[in-house]
């Protein structure tokens, strides 16, 4: 159980579990695998609508839908807004590229890898991800960071990650890319 929740977290790929994965036993706990109310979560459908703060990005700007294909966010909604719940903080928008796939495979977190189980098909260069804040200043500090879309990393990112670092890897403006 603790591996397959140290797996769940460390996979930033993995689609947050549903309550439909499996059912808590009578005495609450846990029975075979991860559920979001066994992490502490609440069901996806009674998730707290959106503070206003966490619809800012990183400009001072409504924050722009990221991802839709695949659908990418903490909350699945195609922006990268966190939660409480969100230990990662899923608040970079970044366009992978090969480089960065490759790196993070290697340390392995291999985002490439689809994982059918939970919806997810697989990044491929190019797919718009929200990364966790932390991860995308270990890729910039060792080189490999992908390009962000300012105009879809929520504000909370400066929290971890200079302006100035961001815009340096700035993609460009606009909204998601079609198909993204």
């Amino acid at each position: 159980m603790l591996l397959a929740l140290a797996l769940a977290c460390a996979v930033d790929a993995v689609e947050p579990p549903t309550a439909a994965a499996v059912t808590p036993t009578d005495d609450g706990k846990c029975a075979v695998d991860l559920t979001r109310s066994c992490l502490g979560q609440p069901p996806l459908d009674a998730l707290p609508e959106a503070r206003p703060e966490d619809a800012i990005n990183v400009l001072g700007e409504p924050l722009a839908t990221c991802g839709l294909e695949p659908r990418t966010g903490w909350h699945r909604d195609g922006t990268c807004r966190s939660a409480t719940s969100d230990g990662g903080a899923h608040v970079v928008c970044a366009e992978v590229t090969s480089t960065f796939l490759e790196a993070t495979r290697a340390r392995g977190n291999d985002l490439s890898r689809p994982s059918p189980a939970h919806g997810f098909p697989g990044l491929v260069p190019g797919d718009r991800w929200c990364l966790c804040a932390s991860r995308w200043a270990e890729a910039e500090a060792a080189g490999v960071a992908p390009p962000v879309i300012l105009e879809a990393t929520q504000a909370s990112a400066l929290a971890t990650i200079p302006f100035a670092k961001l815009s340096d890897h700035a993609a460009g403006s606009g909204g998601p890319t079609p198909g993204h």
